[in-house]
């Protein structure tokens, strides 16, 4: 007997639907909208939206392995090593475990991410 086929998943629009909830400050909001965590509980990966508006830079030390899109707007992103990047859309990063990196923005982002890490561990 085969194994049962796997059945994808679709997110119709999610970069103008999903809202993710406020995490940090007045003004950073993240939300995973899809994991592997049950398929692969030895290494899960997570994804979904960052949004960030004008206020407070978000520092943040990576405690996992993170690749990142920016979908829409801008932000300027820092690391401990003094790398400095105006981040549009279409960019992409990877922050490796054990980053510093720090997000402000004038006019508001939006970036998709994937990140090595249970849901909701961020």
């Amino acid at each position: 007997m085969g194994e049962e086929p796997l059945k994808m998943t679709h997110f119709a629009k999610a970069s103008t639907t999903f809202q993710p909830p406020l995490i940090a400050n007045e003004n950073a909001y993240l939300g995973d909208i899809a994991t592997s965590e049950k398929l692969a509980p030895e290494a899960p990966i997570s994804a979904g939206f960052y949004r960030l508006e004008p206020g407070t830079p978000l520092v943040y030390k990576y405690t996992y392995h993170e690749m990142k899109i920016i979908v829409s707007g801008s932000f300027d992103i820092a690391d401990e090593t003094g790398q400095k990047v105006h981040a549009v859309a279409g960019d992409v990063f990877y922050f490796p475990k054990g980053a510093t990196i720090t997000f402000t923005t004038e006019d508001g982002g939006l970036a998709f991410y994937t990140g090595q890490r249970k849901e909701g561990a961020a």
